[in-house]
């Protein structure tokens, strides 16, 4: 009865969980493209989504996802054998004990008419699949904790799911193997099944007792071997009458038939202190908690990842529905098993091993995108670690390549990071590679939010540079020369140029207006000119400079190989840090205070 209240709780919650999920992924919004949809909206077009999915040619696409990705986890094998295994292990293991054991009133009892968790197969079976997941969880602790698989952080949710696994199954063995032993759950057994009292069968009692000590591993305060055949035969006769039916050797139980012999000698304390009842409330608790809390902990990617696969297989950025996609990537956050394989292969993450911020990994950057996802307020330090690191990502791809979970991670980090510049976050948007790759994708965003960060990041500068301009410190190649040089090999280049203007003729932001000197001050080929002619203040001065989305197009295609790109971005480079360092003025002043 208390087994079956709790867990009828356990599955409402669970259910009430899964209702929470469905309706965070259509309410979450990651990105401008995500702003303008109710949760209405991304509800109904992810029902029509999955109708035509389910009704169309591309039914099959998801069955084969689904048995080589989801059943046969290929996409992990590609990457790793060992992490394959320990992931086949801790997830086949749980999913069939979850279906055989811990659910076997519903499945197990309603398949199988003679069905008893104390009889084989399903004895065998079950302490098999619980030995699988603890060989996956040594493997899991092993490469965390022993072997420390490069980049590969842990956080508290990784320490839940490991925890509450130990704990229901090593729970579960001991709770076995303390029942092998227990004279109570003999005498209970006997009651409830065999329908033998001590005052009219005393001596079949016995006899069955004896059978069972020298059979069945019960320790016993009343009797102890050697046993006589005669009375170990009656016993015999007895256990075939009331209890072969239900009741297979323990050895078959070889986890717990280990532990019982190895509590044999203090089996009778542990029976009298109630140690079976305390481990069935220990192992049950821990199961019911597990399955009412999986919605909410990391665990929930055994039921994300599968559908971030199969939505994967079929979806298409450039024909799917706006309102899907969107809805996608609010799912995709949960996907995430954390598992560090984009961390690894992540072109960026040289940067990490110097700048020391974890936010630069894909991996951790995952970590915080539920809290942007939900409106929720970040502080200032934790705001510029992940900026830093979502503007530091090279738009590489690497990362969706050989994310297990299929989810689209370039994807997700050109919407994030379009998301915190039009929330006006501070930041040099055209000093990152985030510009050429948000120029590539300007289809995808409104004309007024493509120009408005970009304008801003202009403002900005530009406003640093006519205060320098004020306090009389013009940026003068001459003095900055060197600086210009060491930095860039070749950076020098531009005394090379004789204004054929193919880097000019080849740029995509010159050729986005009808009349590009007016808007951009000088075109390339002209800062290439001033520079050759000491002209450095003009060179430094137009917007050209700043609205270079480092293409490389220009460079490429000069006869004379002047590397243009790395002359502007290196200008650029040079014009900021001159617009914060303070004048000589500036410096006179805070010398006499």
């Amino acid at each position: 009865m208390v087994f079956n209240t709790l867990l009828y709780i356990s599955l409402i919650i669970f259910f009430l969980g899964l209702i929470y999920k469905f309706y965070t992924w259509c309410s979450m919004k990651i990105g401008i493209s995500a702003r303008d949809y109710t949760p209405s909206q991304r509800l109904s077009a992810s029902a029509k989504g999955i109708a035509r999915v389910v009704f169309s040619s591309k039914i099959l696409t998801l069955v084969k996802v689904f048995i080589l990705d989801v059943v046969l986890q290929r996409r992990i094998l590609k990457e790793n054998f060992t992490r394959w295994l320990m992931h086949m292990l801790i997830y086949g293991g749980f999913m069939l004990l979850l279906l055989m054991h811990a659910l076997e009133t519903f499945i197990s009892a309603k398949l199988f008419s003679n069905y008893y968790s104390t009889v084989n197969p399903f004895m065998f079976l079950r302490d098999l699949f619980g030995i699988m997941v603890i060989v996956g969880i040594g493997i899991a602790i092993s490469r965390r904790f022993i072997f420390k698989v490069p980049r590969l952080k842990t956080n508290a949710m990784d320490h839940y799911a490991i925890l509450i696994l130990v704990v229901i199954m090593f729970s579960g063995i001991m709770l076995e193997g303390v029942k092998i032993t227990s004279h109570t759950a003999f005498q209970d057994m006997v009651t409830d099944y065999a329908g033998l009292t001590e005052d009219d069968d005393a001596e079949e009692i016995e006899a069955l007792e004896s059978y069972w000590v020298q059979n069945f591993d019960v320790v016993s305060p009343n009797v102890t071997g050697p046993f006589d055949e005669e009375i170990l035969e009656q016993g015999m006769e007895s256990h075939e009458a009331n209890c072969a039916e239900c009741h297979s050797s323990p050895k078959w139980a070889f986890t717990g038939y280990s532990f019982a012999k190895i509590i044999t000698p203090v089996a009778l304390t542990l029976d009298g202190a109630g140690t079976a009842n305390i481990l069935w409330y220990i192992h049950f608790l821990a199961c019911f908690i597990g399955l009412a809390y999986l919605p909410f902990s990391k665990m929930f990617h055994i039921i994300s990842t599968p559908i971030s696969l199969l939505a994967n297989s079929v979806m298409d950025t450039e024909v799917s529905d706006p309102i899907n996609i969107a809805t996608r990537q609010a799912m995709e956050l949960d996907a995430c098993t954390h598992c560090g394989t984009c961390s690894l292969r992540c072109s960026a993450s040289t940067a990490f091993d110097v700048l020391n911020n974890e936010y630069i990994l894909p991996s951790e950057k995952m970590t915080f995108l539920k809290t942007l996802a939900k409106g929720k307020d970040l502080g200032p330090e934790k705001l510029r670690a992940i900026q830093e690191g979502v503007y530091l990502c090279t738009n590489c791809d690497r990362c969706t390549v050989v994310c297990p979970s299929g989810i689209n991670l370039k994807e997700l980090w050109f919407n994030v990071r379009e998301d915190l510049v039009q929330k006006g976050v501070p930041e040099l948007l055209t000093l990152s590679p985030f510009s050429f790759n948000r120029a590539l994708n300007r289809g995808n965003i409104a004309e007024d939010d493509y120009r408005k960060p970009v304008e801003h990041a202009g403002r900005v500068v530009a406003g640093n540079f006519e205060a320098v301009m004020d306090k009389s410190r013009p940026i003068s190649l001459k003095d900055r020369e060197s600086d210009l040089v060491n930095r860039l090999p070749g950076a020098a280049t531009f005394s090379y140029c004789f204004g054929c203007q193919n880097c000019t003729t080849v740029c995509p932001v010159v050729i986005n207006y009808d009349n590009p000197q007016e808007v951009l001050g000088l075109l390339p080929h002209q800062i290439m000119n001033c520079l050759g002619l000491g002209l450095t203040e003009m060179a430094t001065g137009p917007r050209m400079i700043w609205d270079c989305v480092t293409c490389y197009q220009c460079q490429e295609h000069c006869p004379q190989n002047v590397k243009v790109t790395d002359i502007l971005y290196q200008l650029k480079n040079l014009a900021v840090e001159n617009a914060r360092r303070p004048s000589e003025s500036d410096t006179a002043v805070s010398e006499a205070v």
